[in-house]
Protein backbone atom coordinates (compact mmCIF):
# COMPACT_ATOMS: atom_id res chain seq x y z
CA UNK A 1 0.00 0.00 0.00
CA UNK A 2 1.42 3.29 -0.80
CA UNK A 3 1.17 5.80 2.06
CA UNK A 4 0.35 8.80 -0.20
CA UNK A 5 -3.02 8.83 -2.14
CA UNK A 6 -3.09 11.95 -3.52
CA UNK A 7 -6.53 12.24 -2.25
CA UNK A 8 -6.02 14.88 -0.09
CA UNK A 9 -4.36 17.51 -2.39
CA UNK A 10 -7.74 19.19 -3.00
CA UNK A 11 -7.57 19.91 0.74
CA UNK A 12 -10.28 17.96 1.79
CA UNK A 13 -9.74 14.14 3.92
CA UNK A 14 -12.02 11.28 4.73
CA UNK A 15 -13.31 10.83 7.96
CA UNK A 16 -13.86 6.57 9.23
CA UNK A 17 -17.32 6.78 6.83
CA UNK A 18 -15.61 8.30 3.56
CA UNK A 19 -17.24 11.52 4.16
CA UNK A 20 -14.62 13.98 2.30
CA UNK A 21 -14.42 17.12 4.40
CA UNK A 22 -11.98 20.23 4.57
CA UNK A 23 -8.54 19.75 6.69
CA UNK A 24 -10.08 22.82 8.38
CA UNK A 25 -13.18 20.71 9.76
CA UNK A 26 -13.50 21.10 13.25
CA UNK A 27 -13.27 17.37 13.50
CA UNK A 28 -9.63 16.97 11.79
CA UNK A 29 -8.71 19.81 14.45
CA UNK A 30 -9.32 17.83 17.02
CA UNK A 31 -7.93 14.47 16.40
CA UNK A 32 -5.21 15.90 14.79
CA UNK A 33 -4.28 17.75 17.87
CA UNK A 34 -4.82 14.28 19.49
CA UNK A 35 -2.48 13.04 17.06
CA UNK A 36 0.00 15.69 18.08
CA UNK A 37 -0.19 15.16 21.51
CA UNK A 38 0.38 11.21 21.07
CA UNK A 39 3.88 12.21 19.22
CA UNK A 40 4.73 14.41 22.26
CA UNK A 41 3.65 11.53 24.58
CA UNK A 42 6.04 9.35 22.53
CA UNK A 43 8.62 11.74 22.90
CA UNK A 44 8.49 11.52 26.65
CA UNK A 45 8.56 7.71 26.27
CA UNK A 46 11.92 7.90 24.57
CA UNK A 47 13.01 10.68 28.05
CA UNK A 48 11.32 8.60 30.67
CA UNK A 49 12.62 5.13 30.89
CA UNK A 50 11.44 3.89 33.45
CA UNK A 51 9.35 0.81 33.24
CA UNK A 52 6.15 1.78 35.11
CA UNK A 53 6.51 5.41 33.48
CA UNK A 54 6.74 3.41 29.96
CA UNK A 55 4.26 1.21 30.35
CA UNK A 56 1.72 4.03 31.91
CA UNK A 57 2.54 6.24 28.66
CA UNK A 58 2.31 3.23 26.02
CA UNK A 59 -1.45 2.95 27.60
CA UNK A 60 -1.71 6.89 27.24
CA UNK A 61 -0.66 6.53 23.54
CA UNK A 62 -3.12 3.54 22.99
CA UNK A 63 -6.33 5.53 24.84
CA UNK A 64 -4.82 8.42 22.59
CA UNK A 65 -5.28 6.78 19.76
CA UNK A 66 -8.68 5.10 20.41
CA UNK A 67 -10.17 8.84 21.36
CA UNK A 68 -9.01 9.98 17.85
CA UNK A 69 -10.88 7.23 16.06
CA UNK A 70 -13.87 7.93 17.69
CA UNK A 71 -13.56 11.53 17.44
CA UNK A 72 -12.92 10.46 13.29
CA UNK A 73 -16.20 8.67 12.78
CA UNK A 74 -19.42 10.83 12.03
CA UNK A 75 -22.43 8.64 12.45
CA UNK A 76 -24.24 7.63 15.58
CA UNK A 77 -23.21 4.62 17.73
CA UNK A 78 -20.34 2.53 17.25
CA UNK A 79 -20.89 0.75 13.65
CA UNK A 80 -17.04 0.82 13.17
CA UNK A 81 -17.22 -1.73 16.93
CA UNK A 82 -14.08 1.02 18.10
CA UNK A 83 -12.90 0.44 21.39
CA UNK A 84 -13.76 3.29 23.52
CA UNK A 85 -12.82 5.13 26.79
CA UNK A 86 -13.41 3.49 29.72
CA UNK A 87 -14.16 5.00 33.08
CA UNK A 88 -11.10 2.72 34.39
CA UNK A 89 -9.17 4.50 31.93
CA UNK A 90 -9.60 7.98 33.13
CA UNK A 91 -9.14 5.78 37.41
CA UNK A 92 -5.37 4.98 35.95
CA UNK A 93 -4.51 8.56 35.36
CA UNK A 94 -5.59 9.26 38.90
CA UNK A 95 -4.29 6.45 40.59
CA UNK A 96 -0.91 7.26 38.98
CA UNK A 97 -1.35 11.02 40.00
CA UNK A 98 -2.06 9.69 43.36
CA UNK A 99 1.19 7.74 43.53
CA UNK A 100 3.48 10.80 42.32
CA UNK A 101 1.67 13.07 44.54
CA UNK A 102 2.41 11.29 47.63
CA UNK A 103 5.95 11.44 46.96
CA UNK A 104 5.83 14.83 46.18
CA UNK A 105 6.12 17.92 48.74
CA UNK A 106 2.95 20.27 48.81
CA UNK A 107 2.13 22.90 46.14
CA UNK A 108 1.10 26.18 46.97
CA UNK A 109 2.15 28.04 43.78
CA UNK A 110 2.19 27.71 40.13
CA UNK A 111 4.99 26.09 38.84
CA UNK A 112 6.83 27.69 35.63
CA UNK A 113 7.20 25.38 33.16
CA UNK A 114 10.89 24.44 32.60
CA UNK A 115 14.13 24.17 33.98
CA UNK A 116 15.18 20.63 32.00
CA UNK A 117 14.73 19.55 28.72
CA UNK A 118 12.39 16.31 29.84
CA UNK A 119 9.96 18.87 32.36
CA UNK A 120 9.89 21.14 29.99
CA UNK A 121 8.53 18.48 27.04
CA UNK A 122 5.90 17.39 29.65
CA UNK A 123 4.81 20.77 29.79
CA UNK A 124 4.59 21.30 25.98
CA UNK A 125 2.13 17.82 26.00
CA UNK A 126 0.64 19.13 28.72
CA UNK A 127 -1.03 22.01 27.04
CA UNK A 128 -0.83 20.32 23.59
CA UNK A 129 -3.60 18.52 25.84
CA UNK A 130 -5.48 21.41 27.14
CA UNK A 131 -5.80 22.59 23.42
CA UNK A 132 -6.78 19.01 22.49
CA UNK A 133 -9.35 19.31 25.16
CA UNK A 134 -10.42 22.63 24.27
CA UNK A 135 -11.17 21.70 20.71
CA UNK A 136 -13.12 18.33 22.08
CA UNK A 137 -15.40 20.94 24.02
CA UNK A 138 -16.47 22.78 21.24
CA UNK A 139 -16.66 19.71 18.70
CA UNK A 140 -18.93 18.56 21.47
CA UNK A 141 -21.64 21.72 21.19
CA UNK A 142 -22.06 20.58 17.69
CA UNK A 143 -21.94 17.20 17.48
CA UNK A 144 -22.31 14.35 19.61
CA UNK A 145 -19.69 12.47 21.18
CA UNK A 146 -18.41 9.97 24.19
CA UNK A 147 -18.28 12.21 26.79
CA UNK A 148 -15.57 10.67 28.47
CA UNK A 149 -12.75 11.54 26.20
CA UNK A 150 -13.69 14.78 27.54
CA UNK A 151 -13.01 13.80 30.62
CA UNK A 152 -10.04 11.62 29.87
CA UNK A 153 -8.00 14.62 28.29
CA UNK A 154 -9.00 16.45 31.09
CA UNK A 155 -7.50 14.30 33.46
CA UNK A 156 -4.75 13.66 31.32
CA UNK A 157 -3.44 17.26 31.21
CA UNK A 158 -3.39 17.17 35.57
CA UNK A 159 -1.09 13.72 35.00
CA UNK A 160 0.92 15.42 32.81
CA UNK A 161 1.51 18.26 35.35
CA UNK A 162 1.57 15.96 38.14
CA UNK A 163 4.33 13.53 35.95
CA UNK A 164 6.72 16.95 35.61
CA UNK A 165 6.89 17.51 38.97
CA UNK A 166 7.71 14.02 39.75
CA UNK A 167 10.33 13.80 37.25
CA UNK A 168 11.76 16.88 38.22
CA UNK A 169 11.98 15.38 41.60
CA UNK A 170 13.65 12.44 39.98
CA UNK A 171 16.49 14.26 38.98
CA UNK A 172 16.60 16.92 41.48
CA UNK A 173 15.17 20.06 40.01
CA UNK A 174 14.41 22.71 41.87
CA UNK A 175 10.98 23.95 40.75
CA UNK A 176 10.68 27.40 39.90
CA UNK A 177 7.05 28.48 41.15
CA UNK A 178 5.17 31.39 40.57
CA UNK A 179 3.40 33.41 43.22
CA UNK A 180 -0.13 34.78 42.90
CA UNK A 181 0.79 37.12 45.16
CA UNK A 182 4.31 39.40 45.56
Amino acid sequence: MKIYTKTGDSGKTSLLSGTRVAKHHLRIEAYGTIDELNSHIGLLRAYLKTQEETNTLIHIQDRLFVAGSLLAQDVQGNPFNLSLIQQTDIEMLEKEMDRMESLLPPLNNFVLPGGHEWVASIHIARTVCRRAERLVVAMAEEYEIDSLIVVYLNRLSDYLFMLSRFVAKLINLEEVTWPLKK
